[in-house]
């Protein structure tokens, strides 16, 4: 049995989190306190934040699980704060980590663009690479491209300072993609939406990682396909029926509409591994095979893993390591204009100070 430890960091990261909650103990307010977990590895989950309410308002993620770093209300999205405030609280997250065990493998999700998440994820990471053995990966979630020119600039420089640093590997969740295709009018809704769809993937692959499979896929190969190349992957999930063939569900884990992230899979990418989970009747090891092997001819090695499970339709996963990515060269060529944005609007701010000094200059009132 693995040992897992997942931190969420931020209000993002945060009720993503609450979503592995709730779906790991079957959503029920109550069962958090009564129910079982259907993890089946033993894992630990901590929520981290600096605002006080974003920790009060999750549903599913027991109290002793929720870690309030002492800093008001929130570091107001300004990675500057958040990076002395995590400076300020290193031991403490030490603690609370440690008090927890010893892992297997770690993983950290934030979103990219907002404060605490933003400035605490590459630091924390790093911390935990100087202190512990296991890996540590992060889950980073991309804004939407109009939440402004800071959010913006805080994604860029994320990204750079987790991409540059020590991270073992990093699975991108676009949520401007991730919109685009949901059905839901309301933020809230388009929000609960894509923190389920993360969740749900995210369960089946600890589930694969973790569990007896034909073709076994496992921790190792996990690693060596994050491992590879820029060591940026995303997930791509596809579900079928008794009236589609399991080639088509593998297909659509691939495609636009099953990914997490933008991406031409035949061109970006450059390692695989998929799961397939299902009762044996809907996995045809021929066309299993066949298929695999076609498209290991065009994205290179490709681990697999067969999950029988009896009265289940067929599903498949696949983790994709990226090579290159237009997607991510887009983002960035955004995050400098807003960068350039930010900066010309500093230096051509004149404060309300400076114009009443410069007007009113050696005037006095007269009554």
């Amino acid at each position: 049995m693995l040992n897992v430890l997942i931190l969420g960091v931020g209000q993002c990261g945060n009720r993503i989190l609450d979503a592995i909650n709730k779906e790991a103990f079957g959503g029920s307010l109550l069962s958090k306190y009564y129910g079982n977990q259907k993890f089946v590895s033993h894992v630990e989950t901590i929520a981290i934040n600096t605002a006080i309410n974003d920790l009060k308002e999750l549903r599913f993620t027991k109290a002793r699980d929720r870690i309030h770093i002492p800093f008001l209300h929130g570091v107001g999205g300004n990675r500057t704060i958040g990076k002395k405030c995590f400076e300020d609280n290193r031991d403490l997250l030490h603690r609370v980590i440690e008090e927890r065990g010893d892992f297997d493998v770690a993983f950290v999700i934030a979103s990219s663009s907002g404060g605490t998440g933003s400035s605490f994820l590459p630091l924390m990471i790093e911390a935990m690479k100087e202190r512990y053995k296991y890996n540590v990966y992060s889950i980073i979630v991309l804004p939407f491209r109009e939440e402004g020119s800071i959010y913006l600039q805080n994604s860029v420089f994320c990204l750079k300072e987790t991409l540059s640093g020590r991270c073992d590997g990093t699975i991108l969740v676009d949520n401007q993609f991730l919109r685009h295709q949901g059905k839901e009018k309301d933020i809230k809704s388009a929000y609960d939406g894509i923190n389920r769809t993360i969740a749900q993937r995210f369960l089946f692959l600890l589930k694969a990682l973790d569990s007896e499979m034909m073709m076994v896929t496992d921790l190792g190969d996990f690693k060596t396909v994050m491992s590879s190349g820029s060591r940026v992957a995303t997930i791509g999930f596809g579900k079928g029926s008794k009236d589609i063939p399991i080639r088509s569900v593998i297909k659509h884990s691939l495609s636009h509409s099953g990914l997490l992230f933008k991406l031409d899979p035949y061109n970006e990418a450059t390692r695989a591994m998929i799961i397939l989970e299902g009762d044996q009747k809907y996995l045809n090891i021929n066309d299993i095979t066949s298929e695999v092997e076609e498209l290991s001819r065009q994205i290179g090695q490709i681990f697999k893993g067969i999950l029988i499970n009896k009265g289940e339709m067929p599903k498949a996963l696949t983790v994709l390591s990226i090579s290159k990515s237009k997607e991510l060269e887009e983002l960035l060529n955004i995050g400098v204009t807003a960068i350039a944005k930010e900066r010309d609007k500093k230096e051509l701010h004149e404060g309300p100070e400076k114009i009443f000094i410069e007007k009113l200059g050696d005037l006095e009132p007269h009554y």
